[in-house]
């Protein structure tokens, strides 16, 4: 199923999140990326589709939406938000700082989702929310550029036990669809 971009969600999205990491001192663009992609793939897999349709590629840092240095450009030029630089170790992280509250266009499905990726990547730097995202499988099955389908959502490394293997086959047989 191809999920159409909602720009107006997705901009709320970047304010929302970096208003709720204002406390986060790890928080900047490579975090922000992360937070966006899980919210939006771990959506997709628990409600069926996802926060904002953003197209994800796959870049070396990890997943990242192609339309988010437009949108982030756009909230700036409209003092939306800002970007703060500061040093962190021997890099510079770009934080974005939302210059005003989120609109509360969220269900309260995906919110709930929103808070349990920022929850989850809290403590991580940008390098620990990278290599999580490098265990995903849809990064994992793409090369660099290319988009990252949402149905990766649903690839997992665990194997089938034998009753999700047998609920299959049940499945199969009663759709018609074993060969």
């Amino acid at each position: 199923m191809e999920q159409k971009f909602n720009e107006g969600k997705f901009r709320e999205l970047i304010l929302y999140i970096a208003g709720r990491s204002v406390n986060d001192q790890h928080f900047g663009a490579v975090k922000l990326n992360k937070i966006l992609y899980f919210s939006d793939f771990n959506a997709y897999r628990e409600l069926g589709s996802s926060i904002t349709g953003a197209d994800y590629q796959h870049l070396n840092e990890g997943p990242a939406p192609r339309e988010f240095l437009r949108i982030k450009d756009s909230l700036i030029e409209q003092e939306e938000a800002n970007i703060e630089h500061r040093i962190v170790f021997s890099m510079t992280q770009q934080r974005l700082i939302a210059m005003r509250p989120a609109k509360d266009v969220f269900t309260p499905d995906e919110r709930r989702i929103i808070d349990e990726v920022i929850e989850t990547l809290w403590d991580m730097t940008a390098r620990q929310a990278s290599r999580l995202s490098h265990e995903d499988y849809g990064w994992r099955l793409t090369e660099p550029g290319e988009s990252i389908p949402y149905s990766s959502a649903f690839f997992s490394p665990e194997p089938l036990t034998q009753e999700q293997l047998r609920y299959g086959q049940r499945f199969a047989e009663e759709h018609g669809l074993r060969a």
